[in-house]
């Protein structure tokens, strides 16, 4: 049964100016291209093909926007960004993304918080740390979910655990170790969404204040 029987896809956008309105909460799932974005979305959402999963990496520069629920005012919703760092992908195509991503970042008042999905055997990348400025700057709290845990043995996953952990520590981040494939941390990462975004019954965040 899925954890959020309410969620349902809103739309898809190619320009800030398609996007939903700007109202409620929102939290974004970024993460590079094959890192398991979309499967950790299923995962944590408790539904197969909820966020469809492309066999195609860097393909799609869309951002798709999903309803978690519609009880609270403005209703809270998922931001899928689009994948990033894939090398084949054109420059035009990159120019694209980044002129999205910072217009999303810039503007965007609903946004409370990112989940990072960060692919374990990787650990955090370029694209990635572009990510963290871009949140940073939104003032916007970051989770990292280091996904494929599962093809890790137990001390090399410590050991990439703390190490994401050190490197977030300035910007007070918090990390885990996910599986989508295994259901590692599933729930773990449900209470982080949670957190970012509070529950139907909580006051609405305040929003950033435009600078």
């Amino acid at each position: 049964m899925s954890a959020y029987p309410a969620a349902s896809f809103l739309k898809s956008a190619h320009s800030p100016g398609q996007f939903v309105p700007d109202e409620g909460m929102e939290v974004a799932f970024a993460g590079r291209s094959n890192a398991g974005k979309s499967s950790a979305l299923n995962a944590i959402v408790g539904r197969r093909q909820f966020a469809r999963v492309s066999r195609t990496p860097g393909r799609t520069q869309l951002v798709n926007f999903f309803a978690l629920d519609d009880a609270v005012t403005g209703g809270r919703r998922l931001v899928d960004l689009p994948g990033y760092g894939f090398a084949r992908v054109p420059e035009a195509m990159q120019r694209h993304w980044r002129r999205l991503m910072e217009g999303y970042f810039t503007d965007r008042r609903a946004l409370t918080g990112l989940m990072l999905v960060v692919d374990s055997r990787r650990g955090l990348m370029d694209y990635d740390r572009q990510m963290l400025a871009w949140a940073a700057g939104a003032r916007c709290p970051v989770h990292v979910l280091l996904t494929k845990a599962d093809k890790l043995s137990r001390g090399v996953a410590a050991r990439t655990l703390a190490e994401v952990r050190r490197e977030l520590e300035p910007s007070a981040g918090s990390v885990q170790l996910f599986s989508a494939l295994a259901r590692q941390g599933v729930e773990e990462a449900r209470q982080a969404l949670e957190a970012l975004m509070p529950a139907p019954d909580a006051t609405l965040a305040t929003p950033r204040p435009i600078e």
